[in-house]
């Protein structure tokens, strides 16, 4: 019996020493997945912190120094920075050695920079975009020295033009010798104001050349007896005179007064191109068609009337055997084909001879 309870005891004590060990080693158990959690806790905590603690990409440097095509510094130049953000624009200017640093840039933003300064053509670089912590060194960026514009105001003055094409006008002799300003060489000529009609007629009609012609044609009519004024010295002041008085009032009238009164070109224009055939019947036509202030053709009234009123003034001082209407009408007739040989003669022959055509065309 007794050894019966002392079994019994001893299952009794190994049983509570079982439960115990069991226990503990719960509780261990429980400790270490309590430490375990704390752990990851702790590593999850800390790479959450330094998630938000890591520093941000450094930022960039843009230098440079503005410089001449010939590697001169240029103090003062401006640099302009400009970036795609709104106000995203900085300005500074270069020291003295022309030097210059940009600071604070964005990595990844793409930048424009231009460098301006006075006499020099902008210089632009093309896109920009750092690296984190890059420092650029700008190496090209050398401006040349701005193209000078030169503004020029030309206003256009026909009256000047025409002006100049007279003057070169007055200069044409055939020979060098003989005066040959009634002949245009341009065809896009400026019309003749008032003032350089009357001043193209006094200087054909006051040329020594002329004047001469004048003193010689009348010894013809001398020794032909025409007009009927007596011989001797006389009769050739009367013919001179009367001679004067003729290619005077001819070319005043039919070269000045009337053109500008009916806004007529007394000259001559050269044709000089086309076939033998159209050139001749553009001579052959002068005398009775002219060109108008306007430019365009008419008939000319100023050609034919001067003939007529220079016919008619003759009766004023021709003597009584040579005036009457046949004079006048004879008078005009000739004057007309002397016209028509004159610009026959201008169209084939004399243009060869003039100096100015000649050196022109």
């Amino acid at each position: 019996m007794n050894s019966l309870c002392a079994r019994q005891s001893d299952r009794n004590e190994f049983k509570s020493r079982t439960d115990s060990r069991r226990s503990n080693s719960l509780t261990m158990l429980a400790e270490r997945l309590f430490c375990t959690l704390i752990v990851c806790l702790s590593v999850a905590t800390s790479a959450i912190g330094q998630q938000v603690d890591a520093p941000a990409p450094q930022k960039g440097i843009i230098l440079g120094t503005a410089i001449d095509s010939n590697g001169g510094v240029i103090p003062g130049a401006i640099i302009v920075l400009e970036d795609s953000s709104p106000k995203g624009q900085r300005i500074i200017a270069a020291n003295d050695n022309g030097f210059f640093k940009l600071t604070d840039l964005e990595p990844g933003t793409t930048y424009h920079l231009k460098i301006s300064a006075n006499g020099f053509a902008d210089w632009t670089s093309p896109e920009i975009v750092l690296r984190p912590g890059q420092c650029l060194i700008l190496t090209d960026s050398k401006l040349r020295v701005a193209e000078e514009v030169t503004t020029v105001d030309v206003h256009y003055s026909s009256v000047e033009v025409a002006t100049g094409q007279v003057k070169v006008e007055e200069q044409q002799r055939v020979f060098g010798i003989i005066p040959n300003f009634y002949v245009v060489y341009d065809q896009n000529a400026e019309p003749l104001t008032t003032k350089l009609k009357f001043k193209l007629a006094l200087k054909v009609s006051t040329d020594p050349v002329t004047l001469a012609g004048v003193a010689g044609f009348a010894g013809i009519q001398q020794a032909a007896n025409i007009p009927n004024y007596v011989q001797g010295a006389k009769g050739y002041g009367q013919r001179l005179g009367a001679g004067a008085s003729d290619g005077f009032a001819n070319i005043m009238i039919g070269g000045a007064i009337l053109p500008s009164l009916l806004h007529q070109d007394p000259r001559y224009f050269y044709q000089g191109t086309g076939t033998n055939k159209s050139r001749a019947l553009h001579a052959l036509s002068s005398p009775f068609i002219c060109r108008g202030d306007n430019g365009h053709l008419q008939p000319n009234y100023s050609s034919i009337g001067g003939d007529l009123a220079t016919a008619s003034l003759a009766n004023a001082y021709y003597p009584a055997s040579n005036r009457g209407a046949g004079m006048v009408f004879g008078n005009f007739l000739i004057s007309t084909g002397e016209r028509v040989v004159s610009s026959l003669a201008q169209e084939f022959l004399v243009a060869r001879f003039t100096s100015k055509a000649k050196n022109k065309y």
